[in-house]
């Protein structure tokens, strides 16, 4: 299956929040043409209303795919309503969290191809990442397909099992609130040290935005990065012997942080 296949046939967006805007705006944008997407959104944007594409009309009998983007607690009634689409040539690929494969192939069969997908929020600006995994109806047309759609909004890895889902909800999937957070620690550092409130965010902002986009450019890893920036005996060590202590310093923290979510991830799985 092929985005030609996609065009001819069509794609369904079921919920269109600032996701599933943000997905839809990527495909627009790559070539997709209005014409060969529905979308269904009980409360659309005025973005998504002059986009041009079918809205809350009713969708093709046999579209090529159905992505699923509606809140985890919406699943309940809007899934239902793509039955009559289950056990076909439509392929499902969901990025809602929380919902495992298991719960689509309960009620859309499980002859249907399925593809999880954990996006996280940089999408929004295409510079997400998200992790995908298919069912055993899932072939690899199909797992290709998912890859070209999701990249419209960053980079794509492919998962080995589904269990692994919740390990990335604990990283990526919740990481940027860890690094916003970082940013609120740092400003907040830097004024209590005698910055001003407008001056100190700034910096920390340009700091963490400047040192993510190094990180992936360079050809070294992280660890060399950091090494590379440490002088002996200079500012930076001072700060990495509190940074890096091993009983209270960013290891110990930030690995009880992503095991939390990734508990928290298989709670809400199980419902």
């Amino acid at each position: 299956m092929k985005m030609d296949d996609v065009a001819a046939r069509g794609l369904v967006l079921l919920g269109c929040g600032k996701m599933g805007s943000a997905m839809l705006a990527g495909w627009l944008e790559g070539g997709l043409p209005t014409a060969s997407v529905w979308v269904l959104d009980p409360n659309p944007s005025d973005w998504l209303q002059a986009t041009g594409v079918h809205l809350n009309e009713g969708v093709p009998a046999d579209p090529a795919i159905v992505l699923v983007a509606v809140k985890p607690q919406m699943m309940g009634d809007a899934l239902p309503s793509m039955q009559a689409l289950g056990n076909g040539a439509t392929l499902f690929v969901s990025v809602a969290a929380g919902t495992p494969i298991a719960k689509f192939e309960e009620v859309l069969g499980d002859k249907t191809p399925i593809i999880r997908a954990m996006p996280n929020t940089p999408a929004a600006i295409a510079k997400g990442i998200s992790a995908i995994v298919g069912n055993e109806m899932a072939t690899r047309g199909h797992m290709s397909l998912a890859d070209a759609l999701l990249s419209a909004v960053g980079q794509v890895v492919h998962l080995e099992s589904e269990s692994q889902i919740d390990a990335v909800t604990g990283v990526s999937g919740s990481g940027p609130a860890y690094v916003f957070h970082l940013i609120e620690a740092m400003a907040a550092a830097g004024v209590a040290q005698g910055l001003p409130a407008d001056m100190a965010m700034q910096l920390a902002k340009a700091t963490v935005a400047g040192a993510g986009a190094l990180a992936e450019a360079a050809d070294e890893d992280p660890g060399q990065l950091r090494v590379n920036v440490t002088s002996p005996n200079g500012t930076t060590q001072a700060a990495l012997e509190v940074l890096m202590d091993e009983g209270q310093g960013f290891p110990p923290l930030l690995a009880r942080a992503v095991k939390a979510a990734t508990d928290r991830s298989k709670e809400l799985a199980r419902g």
